[in-house]
């Protein structure tokens, strides 16, 4: 899978874990060079509280298009040290 926003290619991995109709990349698969920071937090109730990370690419910022969970509940486990992308990221084969 790839995940796209504003021409580039954020992240691209084989192994996405599908929760909730969004894929979730390893974390290391995300370019860094990217990725800016966000002080925005969310709470699922069975996954726990998420963090975000705004991108950054060619002078455009897209806040908060990245969401992951830093210390997920116990029944969110498979979602550990992964990604996943909202906000016109294109996530795609």
């Amino acid at each position: 899978m790839k995940a796209t926003w504003n021409g580039v290619t954020i992240a691209e991995s084989d192994d996405t874990v599908l929760v909730e109709g969004n894929h979730y990349f390893p974390a290391d698969s995300l370019r860094r060079e990217y990725v800016t920071f966000s002080n925005n937090h969310t709470v699922c109730p069975w996954k726990g509280t998420a963090s975000y990370y705004s991108l950054l690419v060619n002078g455009e910022l897209n806040p908060e298009a990245v969401w992951y969970y830093p210390d997920p509940k116990p029944e969110a486990e498979m979602v550990k040290d992964r990604v996943a992308f909202w906000k016109g990221v294109k996530v795609e084969p």
